[in-house]
């Protein structure tokens, strides 16, 4: 306890540490959590097979390969070099690599059926044991995160967005989200005091310079999300 009040922010590795190893990868997560993330955040697509875990639309960066993602049949997606030998992992891959202790930031890129979604994810879940209770889902599309709600009440939504809105807990509220995730080019100290104030944690993306992290660990935000989790849990700490 007494080390969570010296460390009063929450470091999620950002695609896992992908400063350090290919993004969105195993060994991206299992780099985050040996560097002491508290937890990882990822990027998901709802391929017809399954959902699998992956950033851009098309394969051009990550993949060197033309076309795009969900064009592309399950077996040869899971089989594609993307850096270091890594391969793109599926989403329960990927939650075999969280600890029981620490937190999971699902970010939904592609959702093609609601039903079939939280039935993968729950299945997931459960089979790789991690704690439901430090799973967040988030999505810049808050109309996805509604009717995962309505499927799911319990499982936590981070509401998402790259904007300060006028009134900028209102999508939080419709959603009884648990957390307002914003950017970091939009965020200031009366958005964190406001959304904190109307019941909501707040996180914010992405920070890799340690000026951000600790202007942002002086405003009590929640987390941050970072490409560089050990540099952040360096300037944290001390």
């Amino acid at each position: 306890v007494i080390f969570k009040e010296e460390m009063s922010m929450l470091i999620f590795a950002h695609r896992g540490a992908s400063k350090a190893a290919p993004e969105n990868t195993v060994k991206a997560f299992k780099l985050a959590f040996e560097q002491r993330a508290d937890g990882i955040e990822f990027d998901t697509y709802q391929h017809e097979s399954g959902i699998i875990v992956f950033h851009d639309r098309t394969l051009t960066r990550r993949a060197r390969e033309s076309g795009y993602l969900l064009d592309v049949p399950w077996q040869s997606l899971t089989e594609m070099d993307i850096g270091d030998g890594e391969r793109i992992p599926t989403l329960t891959e990927t939650l075999n690599c969280v600890p029981k202790d620490k937190w999971c930031n699902i970010e939904i890129k592609h959702l093609r059926d609601v039903d079939s979604w939280v039935k993968d994810v729950k299945a997931a879940v459960l089979q790789s044991g991690i704690n439901a209770d430090k799973l967040l889902i988030s999505s810049f599309n808050h109309h996805w995160l509604q009717a995962i709600a309505l499927k799911w009440p319990e499982v936590k939504i981070g509401a998402l967005s790259a904007s300060y809105e006028l009134d900028c807990t209102a999508s939080a509220r419709a959603l009884n989200a648990y957390s307002v995730n914003i950017a970091l080019d939009a965020v200031d100290k009366q958005f964190v005091q406001t959304a904190q104030q109307d019941g909501f944690d707040v996180f914010v993306y992405t920070v890799d310079e340690p000026r951000d992290m600790l202007m942002l660990n002086e405003w009590g935000v929640t987390g941050i999300f970072t490409n560089v989790p050990d540099v952040a849990l360096s300037v944290l700490s001390h």
